[in-house]
């Protein structure tokens, strides 16, 4: 195989070794030996291995000796590891009381290599421990808290139009989702392949904004929207008209929506007088959880927006609508569940369905 200082390849090797170095789903510290040790056989010297590898020579001596001696299997990396280490009640218990307590380097949460270190175990350790306590230090959840009086209340009312709604009545859950962006990327997109995710650009143009209203039907799903240039009491007046030219001239109409001062506006009460058969109920502050139509708007976040290229703002708004055209020809109504009515309602016990 290797005569003197020389490198001699047998043409499998040349093959295994090409085939190696060609690679882009092994290690790349696989490839890149192989690559030196090609380098070598073709009688490059250590100057232009080490410029063309950006390595250095003790690194070329160390992977020609082991090639030399071992060939191809003298190329994988060998660690002994670390001997097992025993998980003692005394141990878990420091590692718990240790990930309570915040890092004395002023960060806010552990790393398991950060409290491996400072305790002076194994990070498999802390791994273990963690994992078998429930714990994730690098997670954070929100929460928000309604200070509303009323809460249970008005948390009831809107509960009962979902779960025994008024008979031939209709029940709508009405928002808006504004500043919605027109971004317009500035290099092409990489479609979705083989082994690799769809890629956008980073640079974008931002075309302008647009506001979208939307009215989901409890009953059956369907959602109508109209696109805005403004977010105005205007505006929603507007699009409450259109809600109820839906519905027949006589029918009850139930519109649950947020505290935004856009819906509590004399133009919004005059609407109301204009329209006795239209009632308004309003979510708890800080409760947008409970109006269904937060759930779709999500939907069209991740299904539209989030992704979307729109070379305009019109551009945008035809996407919106025919999202919104097709969603409705398919629609079913959102199934809600609550654990127990006489219970505070609390968002944890509140679970919905969208489909």
């Amino acid at each position: 195989m290797a005569t003197g200082s020389e490198i001699l390849l047998t043409k499998q090797q040349q093959s295994d070794l090409s085939s190696i170095a060609q690679s882009r789903a092994l290690p790349a510290g696989y490839v890149f030996r192989a690559k030196l040790i090609l380098m070598l056989a073709e009688g490059s010297s250590f100057n232009a291995i080490k410029r063309q590898l950006q390595t250095t020579a003790p690194t070329i001596v160390r992977w020609k000796q082991r090639f030399r001696r071992y060939g191809l299997e003298g190329l994988d990396t060998y660690h002994p590891g670390q001997k097992p280490s025993v998980l003692t009640p005394a141990l878990r218990a420091r590692i718990l009381s240790a990930t309570r307590r915040k890092p004395s380097d002023g960060s806010t949460h552990w790393s398991c290599r950060k409290l491996a270190s400072a305790l002076g175990v194994s990070k498999d350790a802390v791994h273990r421990v963690w994992q078998e306590a429930g714990l994730k230090p690098h997670r954070l959840e929100r929460y928000m808290a309604s200070d509303d009086p009323e809460f249970e209340s008005k948390a009831a009312d809107i509960l009962a139009l979902y779960l025994r709604p008024p008979q031939h009545a209709a029940v709508f859950c009405v928002d808006e989702k504004t500043a919605i962006q027109a971004l317009d990327r500035l290099d092409p997109v990489l479609p979705l392949s083989p082994g690799r995710a769809e890629r956008h650009g980073f640079e974008y143009y931002r075309h302008g904004t647009l506001s979208l209203y939307a009215a989901l039907n409890t009953t059956t799903g369907r959602v109508h929207g109209k696109t805005a240039a403004r977010h105005t009491s205007r505006e929603f007046v507007a699009f409450l008209q259109e809600v109820v030219s839906l519905c027949p001239p006589r029918q009850q109409i139930h519109i649950i929506l947020d505290n935004l001062s856009a819906h509590k506006t004399q133009a919004v009460r005059q609407f109301l007088q204009q329209h006795p058969r239209v009632q308004f109920h309003f979510t708890p502050t800080y409760s947008s959880w409970l109006n269904q139509v937060e759930i779709w708007f999500a939907k069209i976040e991740r299904e539209v927006i989030a992704r979307g290229i729109f070379t305009s703002v019109p551009d945008l708004a035809r996407k919106l609508r025919r999202y919104i055209n097709a969603y409705s020809a398919n629609a079913r109504p959102i199934q809600w569940k609550y654990s127990d009515p006489s219970r505070r309602v609390r968002s944890n016990e509140l679970t919905a369905t969208g489909h």
